[in-house]
């Protein structure tokens, strides 16, 4: 048995994913289709205790041993009824994980690209690890990408840079938080809601579309500095246009975000919408760090409130 606890809650889902790919194959635990059989819980504080004790009392009773069980319980900590009950038990083990530092996801990113195959040139490591949001499930996600576009091996490993990452961003940004980040700041309330639910299905991480919100902002800010804000983006060059990350699956929905946020703030305001946005983003980014087991709630809230205020005409 294994309870993972803490409030890193990525850390501890990516922990459980590696045990159950190193469990041994042993023949009453494999599937008739090839895969191992194992039980995957993910709890709130002790909501699995109690089963967790039955399974314990007829396994001592001498049932025989049950499946491996994994918990991931991020609001439990290593001091809850759960991890009392397990954590003097040889056959079980209870792992606390904190929320992790831009250091040591660098260097998890590093130990990634290196199964991969990939040499990951300049602060790439560090690009990564900040683009995920510190979320090392999206980090893999991130290598695993660039592994496939560079043609990377571990027999053969291939050198990766910071243009190879911008390209598979551009090509595959739609595939993550785009549709999300597309839908707030275009102002579309009647997408929130389904674009949330396809949030928490994917298991995108609240700190990493916030980090898109922003990026997207700050990226709406470099073009009003580029033309300004009574600027057209289509009288822009192609080589303009790819020097603010203007591509060209994204850039009708860059120009509409484009029109919406350059307006004035309110009638008469010299500031933006755009102006006012940025710090809430700010905001928005440190009260999801500071709040992880409402991070989802908090998101979803403020995500709607920035869409009602990008639909304002």
């Amino acid at each position: 048995m294994f309870f993972f606890c803490g409030p890193d809650e990525a850390g501890a889902s990516a922990a459980a994913a590696r045990v159950a790919a190193a469990l041994p194959d042993a023949g009453d635990r494999v599937e008739l289709t090839g895969g191992q059989r194992h039980i995957w819980v993910r709890a709130s504080g002790d909501e699995a205790h109690d089963a967790l004790q039955i399974l314990i009392e007829t396994a001592d009773a001498g049932a025989g041993a049950a499946a491996p069980v994994l918990v991931i319980a991020t609001s439990a900590t290593d001091k809850s009824r759960t991890a009392k009950l397990l954590e003097k038990r040889k056959d079980a083990m209870v792992a606390m994980f904190h929320p992790p530092d831009l250091g040591s996801v660098a260097g998890a990113v590093r130990g990634m690209a290196d199964a991969a195959g990939l040499r990951l040139g300049g602060d790439l490591a560090e690009r990564i690890a900040r683009g995920a949001g510190l979320d090392v499930r999206l980090a893999q996600s991130e290598v695993t990408k660039l592994a496939l576009y560079c043609d990377a091996d571990p027999q053969a490993p291939k050198p990766a840079s910071l243009e190879d990452h911008a390209a598979i961003g551009a090509a595959t940004e739609e595939d993550g938080f785009a549709p999300l980040v597309n839908a707030v700041l275009g102002g579309e309330i009647n997408r929130i809601s389904g674009e949330v639910r396809r949030m928490r299905e994917l298991g995108l991480n609240p700190v990493g579309v916030a980090l898109a919100l922003e990026r997207r902002a700050a990226q709406l800010a470099l073009i009003a500095a580029k033309i300004g804000t009574n600027g057209k983006i289509p009288s822009l060059g192609p080589g303009e246009k790819m020097q603010l990350g203007i591509f060209f699956r994204e850039e009708r929905a860059i120009i509409q975000q484009f029109e919406r946020w350059t307006q004035p703030a309110a009638r008469g305001s010299r500031e933006t919408r755009l102006d006012r946005l940025i710090p809430r983003l700010i905001g928005l980014h440190r009260t999801l760090l500071a709040n992880s087991q409402a991070a989802e709630l908090l998101l979803a809230q403020e995500l709607t409130e920035i869409a009602r205020f990008a639909a304002k005409r």
